[in-house]
């Protein structure tokens, strides 16, 4: 295999293997950064050796064993530092664990190690900026570079947000460890809460010059996917992926070839994906088969799936959507919820019974930046002929929102107002 085909073998590898990788190490060091440093070691290693020997069979247990002999070698080194007693007691419980666990932790593609680790990147002790940038890292592999961009922030800010992080855990000594029964479904929603924000970001971009950012929403669903397969008795998982899943369905048919973005009502259903529709209504079984509580996540891809159901838009059944958005409002006091209930209201009720939802909602300082407060108000004026003030909310959330893609849909609703009038 010619160098250049070996180097993106490794890349390949590494994509696929470093959550995994990270995740074994960190168990046995019981420290990320570290375990970060021992990974990276390990691609080094194979980055060297090989071009010249060649991909291993399992190049996963190649950087697992790599990584944890390295490991073994630092540890050793300290051995000449304070606490001499305790480090070599350290060693030997590594290498002893080391040589149990290499060929599980190779073979096992949903290892405990992993959800100790999404559990770890996502704990409640960091903010929810260094949660999303230490799980875009450790657990999709993306460079700082890549979250830079993906976030529309410097490189060096990303790297002093993930190292802050890093030494957060450390400091705070947050235990590598899956938390017991009692505190798990409290640091499952920080869990959840991370993943569904990095999938927000690449289904409706907050800025720049794309709509949709794909690369996000892959890495939202696969550790999704990975998450439902960890923990399958947990319903809100599995709501979770179903709404994902769902969402993301429809992304072939969001935007136009100019790229400009195409409504809802307005997409050509037979570009959406039908697999991933498929894969999301059978997360939706499984999340109501757990017999668990329904939760936020489970209710909104109950919404999604309304959507999925109507293979034209008419068939929308805009009723059961109210009625879903309702019980929705009951779990989770929201003004971007309510607004999301009053478009619902509108197409099922008319668009004077969602007015009147929004008008309140103008009252809510929450929203006072919130492009899409001017911009439900002014479709539902425009669909009540009042063509002047529509057109002024219009051109009011082109102000309020950074992607210039919006912006531009949004200056051509305006103009089309303004003509008709």
């Amino acid at each position: 295999m010619a160098g250049r085909d070996v180097t993106r073998t490794i890349e390949v590898v590494w994509r696929i293997e470093s959550a995994r990788l990270i995740a074994g190490i960190a168990r046995l060091v019981r420290d990320v950064a570290l375990a970060e440093d021992l990974a990276q070691e390990a691609l080094v290693a194979a980055l060297e050796q090989w071009p010249e020997s060649g991909v291993p069979d399992n190049p996963g247990a190649w950087l697992m064993a790599t990584a944890k002999h390295r490991g073994i070698d630092q540890l050793r080194r300290a051995e000449v530092h304070q606490r001499k007693t305790e480090e070599l007691g350290r060693v030997a419980e590594f290498r002893s664990r080391a040589q149990d666990d290499l060929a599980a932790a190779a073979d096992d593609p949903f290892d405990d190690d992993l959800l100790r680790l999404i559990f770890t990147a996502c704990h409640p002790v960091l903010s929810t900026d260094a949660r999303v940038a230490l799980t875009l890292r450790l657990l999709c592999g993306l460079t700082t570079r890549e979250i830079a961009r993906a976030y529309l922030t410097s490189e060096s800010a990303v790297a002093q947000r993930i190292v802050r992080a890093k030494r957060t855990l450390s400091a705070v000594r947050v235990p590598f460890e899956v938390p017991a029964r009692r505190e798990l479904r409290e640091r499952l929603t920080s869990v959840l809460e991370v993943i569904y924000l990095i999938f927000n970001e690449g289904y409706s971009a907050t800025a720049g010059e794309r709509l949709i950012r794909p690369e996000l929403i892959e890495e939202a669903l696969r550790l999704g996917r990975i998450l439902a397969g960890l923990l399958p008795r947990e319903a809100e998982v599995h709501g979770l992926v179903a709404l994902m899943e769902l969402q993301a369905s429809r992304t072939r048919a969001r935007t136009e070839p100019s790229g400009g973005s195409v409504l809802l009502l307005d997409q050509d259903r037979s570009r959406w994906d039908w697999l991933l529709v498929g894969r999301g209504l059978a997360a939706l079984e499984r999340a109501y088969g757990t017999g668990g509580p329904i939760g936020p996540y489970t209710l909104q891809a109950g919404i999604a799936a309304c959507h999925a159901r109507a293979r034209a838009a008419q068939d929308t059944d805009w009723e059961r959507i109210v009625a879903l958005y309702d019980g929705l409002t009951q779990l989770m006091r929201s003004p971007v919820v309510e607004l999301n209930r009053a478009v619902a209201v509108g197409m099922a009720f008319g668009p004077q019974a969602a007015l009147e939802i929004v008008e309140r909602l103008r009252e809510e300082p929450a929203l006072d930046s919130y492009h899409l407060l001017p911009s439900v108000r002014g479709d539902l004026l425009e669909k009540l002929g009042r063509l002047d003030e529509a057109r002024a909310e219009y051109e009011r959330a082109a102000l309020l929102t950074a992607n210039s893609r919006q912006r531009a849909t949004l200056l051509e609703r305006a103009a089309a107002c303004a003509s008709q009038g």
